[in-house]
């Protein structure tokens, strides 16, 4: 049948039927739609009877037709029904019926009918009823093959209907849709309606769409149509919030070669353009062109170039502009005030700024809340609270202040701690007939909750009458966090619980804060869980979040899940920062694979990453772990070459890296290089101690540590530590014992490695009883010992004689999963069986054996002894052949 549309489209266009049909449609529509209009009502009084009659039969038969469609679903059954009421339908019953539907299947079901039962091509009348049907559905699923059609059969849709095709994908946010509407109609040679494309370009201006909006601008001036100067205003001013610098100089070039009118409107879209770019020599240009051209600055002119220089603080050039526009006013602009409060309050001059506001008021012109707003915001950011709250009083007096204003002050008052003073504004708001909104509340709750004030915040929150301000997203964010950073991780799951009740979707920010907290708690299945969760909830991760949750399970010890965290950040189509390859140096490094991280440190160089100090420190770190302490001193003055400066960390890395390889004079000195430059922290003094304490530099270390403390650090329990360890390995003990007890007095609480030090300090120096004092001590304060611990005070106590503590110690290290070591089982047979507990000590040289732990020559004599004096003949000979081979075995081996 379409093979057939070109012959008959000629026949169509001359059918006189056709030639009535839209006015017949005209009278049709306002007989069938509603009301007749007055016009409608004339027309239809001045026909005859006879042609009353005919409407009223065509109208009886569309509705009829109506009811059959609506019924049921399109078939056989439906094509029947059809043909009962009229076998060939004319041409004013096709589109009678089409303008009544709703429904594109039905209508393309009738519209094919219609064609076959009257055995000819539709006319444009009815086809371009079938796309307002589709513009009326706002389904366009067809409207290509209908367009196609149409060019076969030597017509096109009217401007009307193309305009509201449009129109109806503009209204419905398909924006990308009316553009492929316009392409289908430019393919098949017909020419859109001009109001069509200034509807879509006007749409797609608004979601920053320039690409395509150029493409239509050009189409237009394709198809003949003369491009307005302020259509190329709308695309200049959709390429500047793109940043398109170049798009935009083109297209004015272009203008000018047309020999286009540039009118005032363009030139101030191009200043205020550029300004917001901080082109700021850009705008200049354009203002100076304003006059060039034979046109007059207007107020947007000199506001906009004014804004644009205070913006990058050249603010006397903004203020001589200002003078100029004074000048030239009988009245003065109450916005460009505002805009030059602004600047000064911006850059500190906060005098300026009021004197600036005076003049106004001397030139009858009442400062503008917007100015006095700019003003309270650049006090507050100088946190001058009094004089922003006598300005606020010196306002009202002839401004009266805003819903902006209020928040401002209370913003103010929250930063600066004083909640009370904070409530009362709140009041003397809702005094005012103003009631806060959401962002007050925000404004509250943040600064709340960062004050660690969170009962009060809940108050805030609970406190809000939902029917002027309901919470939102940034609400509930604010508290989630505020109870995540608090530890109260359990409450901010109920308020994320609660967000979702209140069909608030939550954001990727809750969801990384929720993460975050529940691997600080130490609940890292929790924060896994939120991760599924929220990919479930079909919110997607950004980098950050990426980032935050990589860095948790690093510190977690998670490491092939830090690996795999990494990969799927480019999985998701984003690209790894300096953060994200820092965060993984930093957690291979820590679990041990240091040996990784110079690879990867040199794959962020190639990719052209600007390295920051964080990227830098992981690497160093890494390779003062590995002992390559050179490299890690090349890296440092890298940094210094690329200007980035050394941090506490960085020095910290490379002394305690020097420290460990007891390269110490060079620890030293770079100590002193960098307590010249930076404030370091206890840290780098711990490294130094703990180095010269290592070999033997006693001295050396206590000075070290005097110094810390001349600096007004506060040694900490890692400092103590350092200091203790260095004292015992030199069997210095008393002087251990004495710093001990300084370390107390100054309120440094000791942990469970302080007390293995000293544990394993007076064994040495066979102070067992000593020992099992700090022993027992540490039990009391509740701390585990470590395994070396146990081992320690076992053989301190088996040494000593007292069998029975180190028999029970023993018992229970075994219980808690310890496994004692060759030396700890040879201390405990040689102390039972002195104790003469032969058959028990027997036992243990047993399980000694089986756990394939060596038993001393010294240990079996000793054994061996016991067993004969308790006659125990048969394990004593067993114990003898143990002896007998291991005298074999060393004889063998001085042999050899």
């Amino acid at each position: 049948m379409r093979n057939g549309l070109i012959n008959r489209g000629s026949a169509v266009q001359s059918d006189p039927r056709c030639s009535c049909i839209f006015e017949f449609h005209k009278r049709f529509s306002s007989s069938t739609n509603g009301p007749a209009s007055p016009e409608g009502s004339a027309i239809l009084h001045s026909v005859n009877p006879v042609n009353l009659r005919k409407l009223d039969s065509v109208r009886q038969r569309v509705d009829n037709i109506c009811r059959i469609l609506k019924s049921r679903s399109w078939g056989l059954s439906v094509e029947n029904a059809l043909s009962t009421f009229d076998e060939k339908p004319q041409v004013q019953l096709v589109i009678g019926v089409l303008n009544k539907l709703n429904d594109v299947n039905q209508a393309l079901n009738f519209f094919r009918w219609a064609e076959k039962n009257a055995d000819q091509v539709h006319c444009p009348e009815a086809y371009n009823s079938l796309l307002m049907v589709m513009a009326r559905t706002k389904n366009l699923d067809f409207a290509g093959q209908i367009l196609e059609e149409m060019s076969l059969a030597g017509f096109g849709p009217s401007n009307s209907t193309c305009i509201q095709l449009i129109v109806s994908c503009v209204k419905t946010h398909r924006l990308q849709e009316a553009f492929d509407f316009l392409q289908t109609m430019r393919k098949y040679k017909f020419r859109p309606a001009f109001s069509a494309y200034t509807n879509l370009i006007g749409a797609l201006s608004s979601v920053h769409e320039s690409d395509l909006m150029l493409t239509l601008v050009n189409q237009m001036q394709e198809v003949g149509y003369k491009v307005s100067v302020h259509l190329f205003t709308t695309l200049i001013r959709a390429f500047a919030k793109e940043g398109k610098v170049d798009a935009i100089l083109s297209l004015l070039e272009e203008m000018k070669s047309s020999s286009y009118d540039l009118d005032i409107v363009l030139y101030n879209v191009c200043i205020d353009s550029f300004g917001k770019m901080g082109k700021v020599d850009m705008a200049w240009k354009f203002f100076h062109e304003i006059q060039s051209h034979g046109l007059l600055p207007d107020d947007t002119s000199y506001t906009s170039m004014i804004e644009a220089l205070c913006k990058v603080n050249r603010l006397d050039e903004a203020m001589s502009l200002f003078e100029q526009m004074e000048l030239e006013r009988t009245v003065p602009c109450a916005h460009t005030y505002a805009i030059m409060i602004m600047g000064y309050g911006s850059a500190g001059r906060i005098d300026e700024a009021y004197r600036l506001l005076e003049r106004q008021k001397l030139k009858g012109s009442m400062p503008s809340v917007i100015a006095y707003n700019c003003l309270l915001t650049c006090i507050g950011k100088h946190g001058r609270l009094d004089e922003a709250l006598r300005t606020f009083e010196e306002m009202k007096k002839g401004s009266m202040p805003n819903l902006s204003t209020y928040n401002i002050l209370i913003d103010m008052l929250c930063k600066a701690g004083n909640f009370e003073d904070a409530l009362e504004i709140r009041d003397a708001m809702e005094a005012a007939g103003l009631f806060p909104n959401v962002m007050t509340v925000n404004i509250m709750i943040d600064r709340l909750c960062k004050a660690q004030k969170l009962d009060e915040a809940c108050s805030v929150f609970e406190a809000l009458d939902h029917n002027f301000c309901s919470p939102n997203a940034v609400t509930f964010a604010s508290l989630i966090d505020g109870f995540g950073k608090q530890g109260r991780i359990d409450d901010a799951y109920k308020l994320y619980e609660r967000m979702i009740d209140s069909n608030l979707l939550p954001n990727v920010i809750v969801y990384t804060s929720l993460i975050r907290n529940f691997f600080k708690c130490g609940r890292g299945d929790d924060g896994h869980r939120i991760y599924e969760e929220m990919v479930s909830r079909g919110v997607t991760p950004d980098l950050f979040l990426f980032n935050t949750y990589m860095d948790c399970v690093f510190k977690a010890g998670e490491t092939d899940k830090g690996r795999t965290l990494f990969e799927e950040i480019k999985a998701h189509g984003l690209i790894p920062d300096v953060r994200s390859y820092s965060i993984l140096l930093h957690g291979l490094t820590e679990a041990g694979y240091a040996h990784e991280t110079y690879d990867l440190f040199y794959a962020m160089k190639a990719q052209g990453y600007v390295l920051d100090a964080h990227a830098y420190n992981a690497v160093i770190d890494g390779f003062c772990k590995l002992g390559e302490v050179n490299k890690a001193y090349q890296l440092v003055e890298e940094m210094k070459l690329n200007n980035v400066e050394p941090t506490v960390v960085t020095y910290g890395s490379v002394i305690d890296g020097l420290a460990s390889v007891d390269r110490l004079d060079e620890a030293y000195m770079l100590f002193e290089e960098a307590k010249s430059k930076i404030e370091l922290n206890a840290v780098a003094y711990n490294s130094l101690i703990k180095g010269f304490g290592k070999v033997g530099r006693i001295d050396e270390a206590y000075l070290i540590l005097e110094e810390l403390m001349q600096k007004g650090l506060t040694p900490n329990v890692n400092t103590w530590n350092c200091l203790l360890d260095a004292l015992v390995k030199a069997e210095e003990i008393d002087e251990a014992l004495v710093c001990f007890n300084s370390m107390k007095n100054l309120q440094c609480y000791p942990n469970s490695i302080t007390y293995s030090i000293l544990i394993h300090g007076l064994c040495r120096v066979r102070k067992f009883s000593k020992a099992f004092v700090f022993w027992q001590e540490m039990q009391k304060l509740g701390l585990e010992p470590k395994m070396v611990t146990y081992t320690t005070m076992i053989s301190g106590l088996a040494k000593a004689g007292n069998i029975f503590e180190a028999d029970r110690l023993f018992e229970r290290f075994k219980s808690n999963g310890g496994k004692p070591d060759a030396a700890c089982y040879n201390t405990m047979i040689e102390g039972l069986s002195f104790a003469n507990r032969a058959i028990e000590a027997y036992q243990l040289f047993e399980e000694t054996r089986s756990r394939g732990c060596d038993i001393h020559s010294k240990t079996c004599v000793v054994l061996l002894d016991a067993l004969h004096r308790a006659e125990y003949g048969e394990q004593a000979a067993v114990v003898g052949d143990v002896l007998k081979e291991a005298s074999k075995s060393q004889h063998g081996s001085r042999s050899s």
